[in-house]
C-alpha cells in the first residue's frame, strides 16, 4: 500500500478535543457526525475524530485537579489493547469496541477517527499481560524510562523487542476490524519531555507505519504534538500523512500570528499524502471539557486570516467546535468552496514576503494556472496591505503577459478590484486577511 493515496488532499473533519477534553461520549460523537454528514460533508469535510482518553473511566470527573487522572481505571482487552469504555461509549459493550460507531459514522458517508497515545499501557505492564502474536509479554516489551511528561497512561516501547512490532500490529489489526479510518498518535511527533532528544519515538513511528501496511486497511496516520522538527521532515514524509508543526494551538492572536514563521519554515514540505499540520481550528464553541465553555476569543478577522492562511499553506483543517452550536456566520467561514478550492491536488501555497506588520502569500493553481495573493494585516489598525504582480507571479513561477490588465476577485467578501500600478491592493482590517483571485480583464 502507498500511504500517500490514504488522504491525497488534507485531510478535513472535526476532532472533539477543543470542545469536550477528555469527556465526549457516544451520543455526543453522533450528534456531530449528523451535523458534519448534513452541513458540511458536501464541502469535503469527512473525519469524525474521537480524541484523548477514550478508554478511561471517570475522564473529566477531577478536572479541577488532574487533566488526565493518574492510575485511573482502563477499559482494556487480555492483550493490553485499550477499548472504548462502556460507560461513555455502550455500543462497545461485550467486546464490540468501537465498530459499531464507526459504522454508524460510515453509514453517514463520513469516517472515523481515533486518538491513541504512544506505547503499551503501564496497567498491561504492571500485570504481565500476553502480546497477540508474540511470545514476549508486555512488560518485556515496555520501556519505563520512555514516558510521557503529561499523560500518565503509557509506556513507550523498545526498539529491540520484536514483541514491541507486533503489539502495534495487532492494534491495527483490532483498529481496521473496527473500521478505522484515522489514528492520531501523540507524544511521538515531539517527545517534548526528553529536552536532549525530542525525537526518541522515531522507532515507534516506524512501526506504527509498518502496522497499518500490515493490517491491509488505508489509515491516516496523524502525529502529536508538536513542534514537528524540520531537520526530520524527511522522516515524517516516509512514515506518516500529517505531523504537528505546533504545540496545541488555542485562540489567542499570538500563537496565530506565530504560525506564520511555522508556515514559511514548512511551505516547501507540503504534497500529496505529506501535510505539516497547523492544528485544531479553534472556531465556535470551546472548552465545555475544561470548565469554561465559551465562544472562540478570535474576532472575525482573525478567523478570517487563520482560514486563509491554512487554506493555501494547505493544512489539514479539523474543526474543534462543537458544531450542533455553530452559527450561520461560522459555517459560511467553513463552507466558502472558493477558498476550499485551495487544498485541491495542483496548488501549491508559498510566502512572498513577511515583516512585522504584514504577510503575502501566494498559490498557484497547476492545471488551470490560476494565481492567488492572501494579503495579512498583523497591525491593530486597518492598513493598506499590496505586492507587487511581478514578485507574487515570480514566486508561484508563473507567467503574467506583460501589460495585461488583471483584476482581482476577493473569495471571502466577492468584491473585484483592478490591479494597478503593477500591484494587487487591498485594504485589510486589523489582524485580518484578503485572499484574491487573479483574472485577466
Amino acid at each position: 500500500m502507498d500511504k500517500n493515496k490514504f488522504a491525497q488532499t488534507p485531510p478535513m473533519g472535526w476532532n472533539s478535543y477543543d470542545y469536550y477534553d477528555t469527556s465526549v461520549n457516544e451520543e455526543q460523537v453522533k450528534a456531530n457526525a449528523d451535523y458534519m454528514a448534513a452541513h458540511l460533508k458536501q464541502f469535503g469535510w469527512e473525519y469524525v475524530v474521537v480524541d484523548i482518553q477514550w478508554y478511561a473511566y471517570g475522564a473529566g470527573s477531577m478536572r479541577d485537579k488532574h487533566q488526565y487522572i493518574p492510575f485511573s481505571k482502563l477499559e482494556m482487552d487480555e492483550y493490553g489493547r485499550l477499548l472504548p469504555c462502556p460507560e461513555r461509549f455502550p455500543s462497545a459493550a461485550g467486546g464490540a469496541g468501537f465498530r459499531p460507531l464507526a459504522d454508524y459514522i460510515h453509514s453517514l458517508g463520513l469516517k472515523f477517527g481515533i486518538h491513541i497515545m504512544r506505547g503499551i499501557p503501564r496497567a498491561a505492564a504492571q500485570q504481565h499481560l500476553p502480546v497477540l502474536g508474540s511470545s514476549q509479554t508486555a512488560d518485556e516489551i515496555a520501556n519505563p524510562s520512555s514516558i510521557c511528561g503529561w499523560n500518565p497512561d503509557m509506556y513507550g516501547l523498545r526498539r529491540e523487542e520484536e514483541g514491541s512490532q507486533a503489539y502495534y500490529d495487532s492494534l491495527f489489526a483490532l483498529y481496521a476490524q473496527w473500521g478505522v479510518d484515522y489514528v492520531k498518535c501523540d507524544d511521538i511527533c515531539n517527545t517534548n519531555l526528553y529536552k536532549e532528544n525530542p525525537y526518541s519515538a522515531a522507532h515507534e513511528i516506524e512501526m506504527l507505519h509498518k502496522a497499518i501496511e500490515k493490517s491491509g486497511r488505508p489509515v491516516v496516520l496523524s502525529l502529536s504534538p508538536g513542534p514537528a522538527l524540520i531537520e526530520k521532515a524527511w522522516h515524517y514524509e516516509k512514515y506518516a500523512n500529517m505531523w504537528r508543526i505546533t504545540d496545541d494551538f488555542w485562540d489567542k492572536w499570538e500563537l496565530l500570528l506565530n504560525m506564520f514563521e511555522r508556515c514559511e519554515l514548512w511551505q516547501n514540505h507540503v504534497k500529496e499524502g505529506c501535510f505539516p499540520d497547523c492544528d485544531m481550528l479553534p472556531l465556535g464553541f470551546l472548552g465545555k471539557g475544561f470548565g469554561e465553555e465559551r465562544q472562540t476569543n478570535f474576532t472575525k478577522d482573525e478567523q478570517v486570516t487563520m482560514m486563509t492562511l491554512w487554506c493555501i499553506f494547505r493544512s489539514p483543517l479539523m474543526l474543534g467546535a462543537e458544531m450542533t452550536k455553530l452559527d450561520d456566520w461560522t459555517l459560511s467561514l467553513l463552507t466558502n468552496q472558493k477558498v476550499l478550492a485551495l487544498l485541491e491536488e495542483g496548488h501549491h501555497g508559498v510566502q512572498v514576503e513577511r515583516d512585522k506588520t504584514h504577510a503575502v502569500w501566494a498559490s498557484r493553481e497547476e492545471k488551470e494556472g490560476r494565481v492567488y495573493a492572501a494579503l495579512f494585516n498583523f497591525c491593530e489598525e486597518e492598513t493598506e496591505v499590496s505586492v507587487s504582480l511581478e514578485d507574487l507571479y515570480a514566486s508561484v513561477s508563473a507567467a503574467n503577459e506583460e501589460g495585461a490588465k488583471l483584476t482581482a476577485e476577493e473569495l471571502w467578501t466577492g468584491e473585484t478590484v483592478e490591479c494597478k500600478d503593477g500591484k494587487v491592493t487591498g485594504s485589510v482590517k486589523a489582524h485580518g486577511a484578503k485572499l484574491y483571485l487573479l483574472k485577466k480583464r
